[in-house]
């Protein structure tokens, strides 16, 4: 098959597993652990390629799998695989298709066409659904209530013909419901000679309704599918926040013509050179440079920036930023597909790719542990009547109670159990925690880095200190004017400011100006009253040394400083700030317990942030920080610590928060692209949070060694009992449900809230 070059396997993570991309067995689950997988643009997919959705293909063992079973295949020139959506994309002669897709059957799975690329879920589209889909939910439900009736008529029913009908129809009826894609996948396991844990199962099943342990068998199967299904829905969904991040730009963009008229046209049409304009209230359909007009941009989703900056002539302007208080005209800087924002989308989807799968302790033992169990019980089977003189009845009937005491159940259980319970501790406390992958690696974190606006912060800008210039003023009267003309004003800073003096019964204005850059004017009982900010003081030349003393005093702390000054004297001064959480002093107190170490990544200049900083608790502190520039940082913490944990909440924090080991979105104030590339969710915006999911991840790990220890120890027990001893099928059975049951009652003692956190 001449496919070689088509799409060239992801290369694995830094930190990422050396056994993560393994061809040797797979559980057959969605929780392989796959993150979205290098997700390939439509605009990739080769004209004449044929999309198909493959339901059950989850992770990336599945489509080596499958690439493995189209390799005799003659005439396919490409395969392009979106493990996140669960479709590929195949490129061959009319002739190879139909073989292909057979070949794909054979393998266990099901492709369904999606007619042609056009019809292909979107880059941010097909995410898969975290709660219980209901039709499963429901069938799997059905089958175990079908395996408790089973058990029941076995139980208590006498023994006669029409109940022994009754017991197998109802075991085979829930085998049926639960098991089909066990089966399929089993099956063509041993087909291909390979042995994997859906291939155990197949025969451990098979051989238990052999051997007339009908009610068994249909447990089994139905606990197994459930504990399958319970894990795929806490894996994460496929992310892509792509869908958002394109929204931010507007898609047309008000582009003057060479005749001077303008013309309102697609965003993605502009060339370099070109001016465009655009209104208070727009967004920036593009990067460039202001060229014409002075006013307030809120940069935030690009660059962080907790307080709208004043642009005018040559300042740079950002696409998906906000203008908000002037028209401003700018010369394009870059075109739609290289813009600062179009570099985030790209960055997200590298951080993205280069993320390699976690694989559970279950795949990594299959390896050993399966062929070693068919091994074993071929020679009980074969061996045993020559070597110690039993019949071929009691050896079979001994060497299929091992395959049921072998059967994986209390393995692929409790590592759902352990992890949902840790899932829902969590989510009683404000953690949303999109994966066991998530959970198992958290507790591995060496580092944290935080966005600070709305992270550390509140996010918002609020008044923290104001102060009487004019010592022969009333006091009462001027901040009651103050707070007048910033209640007429619609910036952040001015509404902050009249926020904080809301106290003030408001004075009568007249003649209000706005002064873009610089501030307002306005006039009270005739006399003319400026609020604006240093710059409109000197030009007013008000500035004196003691002002400017004290401007830099409140500039060093990573205050925006605005002055209302009349005639020829500053009356008052009002410093805005945005202040920092009740929560982030105590949360990194708690990382540096654990032995994390917390560091600030941040777009605001590095005054403001190593002022907030240090009344954080930070050491390291970086300020001044574009999208990719954070996310070089979190490449640099990983290579200096290992693994990095990213906390932020805003766009411009996406591609730092998806590059990172595991990410923490802000959900209460968070951007709906923050959360959707994070892996952590914080729903509270309380910090203690981040160093509580490591505790819980340490709490997790540890119960999940513990219930591969019992379960483990417990079927040797018993393997040695049904070789040596005389182990039955109720010890079998006990051995396989009684391993079960205690890793899941271990698992669920994560429900319980730790004290240390119980009075948060």
């Amino acid at each position: 098959m001449n496919n070689e070059n088509a799409l060239k396997p992801v290369a694995p993570h830094a930190h990422a597993h050396p056994h993560a991309a393994a061809e040797t067995t797979c559980c057959g689950h969605s929780a392989c652990g796959t993150a979205a997988v290098a997700s390939t643009d439509i605009a990739d997919i080769p004209k004449g390629s044929l999309l198909f959705r493959i339901p059950t293909m989850d992770c990336a063992v599945e489509e080596s799998e499958i690439r493995r079973a189209l390799e005799p295949v003659r005439g396919i020139s490409g395969l392009r695989f979106r493990l996140g959506e669960r479709t590929m994309a195949i490129t061959a002669e009319d002739a190879a298709l139909p073989d292909a897709l057979e070949a794909i059957r054979k393998a266990g799975f099901k492709p369904e066409p999606l007619n042609n690329a056009a019809n292909a879920p979107s880059a941010a589209g097909t995410v898969r659904d975290a709660r219980l889909m209901t039709p499963e939910l429901t069938r799997l439900v059905g089958a175990l209530v079908l395996a408790i009736a089973a058990e029941t008529v076995s139980f208590l029913a006498p023994e006669a013909v029409a109940f022994t009908v009754l017991e197998m129809a109802l075991a085979l009826a829930a085998i049926a419901l639960a098991g089909l894609d066990t089966y399929k996948k089993g099956f063509a396991a041993l087909v291909r000679g390979r042995l994997n844990i859906n291939a155990l199962m197949a025969v451990a099943v098979t051989g238990a309704f052999l051997i007339g342990q009908w009610p068994e068998a249909a447990m089994v199967m139905a606990l197994y599918a459930i504990a399958e299904m319970i894990e795929a829905r806490a894996v994460d969904r496929a992310r892509n926040a792509i869908q958002g991040l394109l929204a931010l730009a507007p898609d047309q963009a008000e582009v003057r013509q060479p005749d001077g008229r303008w013309n309102t046209v697609r965003a993605d049409t502009v060339a370099l050179d070109a001016t465009v304009r655009i209104r208070p209230g727009e967004r920036v359909p593009l990067d460039g440079v202001v060229t014409e007009g002075m006013s307030a941009i809120d940069q935030a989703p690009v660059t962080g920036e907790s307080i709208p900056v004043d642009k005018s002539v040559g300042d740079a302007v950002f696409a998906g930023t906000i203008n908000q208080t002037a028209a401003l005209e700018f010369r394009v800087t870059a075109v739609a597909a290289n813009t600062t924002l179009a570099r985030i989308i790209h960055a997200v989807e590298e951080a993205q790719g280069s993320r390699a799968p976690t694989q559970r302790f279950v795949d990594r033992f299959a390896a050993i542990y399966t062929p070693a169990v068919f091994v074993l019980a071929v020679a009980v089977a074969v061996l045993t009547p020559w070597l110690m003189g039993w019949t071929w009845m009691e050896a079979v009937y001994k060497s299929l109670v091992l395959l049921v005491i072998a059967c994986p159940c209390a393995l692929v259980i409790s590592t759902p159990v352990t992890v949902v319970s840790a899932l829902a501790s969590a989510a009683r406390r404000g953690i949303l925690i999109k994966g066991g992958t998530y959970l198992e690696e958290a507790r591995k974190l060496k580092a944290v880095a935080l966005d600070k606006t709305g992270t550390i912060t509140q996010g918002k800008p609020k008044l923290v200190e104001s102060s009487l210039l004019d010592s022969a003023a009333d006091e009462g009267e001027i901040f009651a004017i103050a707070a007048s003309i910033a209640d007429r004003s619609d910036h952040p800073v001015s509404k902050a400011i009249a926020a904080g003096l809301i106290k003030h019964e408001l004075r009568p204005i007249g003649e209000f100006t706005a002064l873009p850059g610089r501030g307002v004017q306005a006039t009270h009982e005739g006399r003319s009253y400026v609020l604006g900010n240093h710059r409109l003081m000197e030009e007013q030349k008000l500035c004196s040394p003691a002002l400017e003393a004290e401007l830099k005093r409140h500039e060093e702390a990573g205050r925006t400083v605005t002055l209302l000054a009349s005639g020829h004297a500053v009356l008052a001064l009002f410093a805005v700030a945005d202040t920092i959480k009740p929560s982030s002093q105590a949360a990194m107190a708690e990382l540096r317990a654990l032995g994390v170490t917390p560091v600030m990544l941040t777009g605001d200049n590095a005054a403001t942030a190593k002022a907030i900083g240090t009344h954080a608790g930070i050491d390291d502190v970086r300020g001044n920080l574009l999208p990719e520039e954070k996310l070089d940082a979190i490449k640099a913490l990983q290579q200096r610590y290992g693994m990095t944990g990213m906390a932020g909440d805003g766009i411009n924090d996406a591609p730092a928060i998806a590059q990172a080991d595991i990410g923490f979105a802000m959900g209460g104030a968070g951007t709906d692209t923050a959360m959707e590339a994070a892996d952590v969710v914080i729903m509270n915006d309380d910090l203690r949070r981040v160093p509580e999911t490591i505790r819980l991840s340490r709490r997790a790990h540890s119960v999940l060694w513990q219930n591969i220890t019992l379960a483990l120890g417990i079927k040797a027990v018993f393997f040695v009992l049904a070789v040596f001893g005389s182990a039955t099928m109720w010890m079998a059975v006990f051995a396989d449900m009684g391993a079960s049951l205690l890793v899941v009652a271990n698992g669920l003692r994560l429900m319980r809230t730790p004290k240390r956190v119980a009075s948060d």
